[in-house]
């Protein structure tokens, strides 16, 4: 198989699958649970899908290099800034964060609501990964969170 996921005959060689609901593989990094609905590996790095589920804390404003991000929300009531510009969007809204623009997110009610994320190329998936071991070593903090920023191209602002 080919590393965008097709055979040599141009046919997707990779399965189909299927998640019930709260369903994936949960990483937690310390105040935040993620749920990884599809990998980058599941998707032959075409995207990765995440959801950001309560209790939820705040992102601060960041850049990554790499990836584009699509946001939906499932429940709730979040400010999304990208750019100069600042979304407010609830249940069912949609905001697209282009690659190296910065963006932030925020939610109206401190720590409540869902957020389904989107990111593509498939990859960032494995940025989660590295904080959820890190904090399951006991090593989650600033430093955790810098080499792991460096590995998969967020600058923090």
């Amino acid at each position: 198989m080919a590393s965008n996921g097709l055979s040599s005959s141009g046919v997707s060689a990779l399965p189909p699958f299927v998640l019930q609901p709260d369903a994936g593989e949960r990483l937690v990094l310390g105040d935040v649970t993620i749920l990884v609905r599809a990998s980058a590996e599941a998707t032959g790095g075409a995207f990765s899908l995440f959801e950001e589920v309560p209790p939820m804390v705040d992102t601060p404003r960041h850049v990554h290099e790499r990836e584009d991000e699509v946001f939906y929300v499932l429940e709730g009531e979040h400010v999304i800034e990208v750019g100069d510009e600042e979304f407010a969007v609830g249940r069912g809204g949609v905001v697209f964060a282009p690659r190296r623009v910065p963006h932030a997110q925020r939610r109206v009610v401190p720590r409540e609501g869902r957020l389904l994320v989107l990111t593509a190329p498939g990859g960032f998936d494995g940025f989660f990964r590295e904080l959820a071991a890190a904090h399951d070593a006991g090593t989650l903090g600033p430093d955790a969170y810098a080499a792991a920023s460096e590995r998969y191209g967020i600058t923090w602002l």
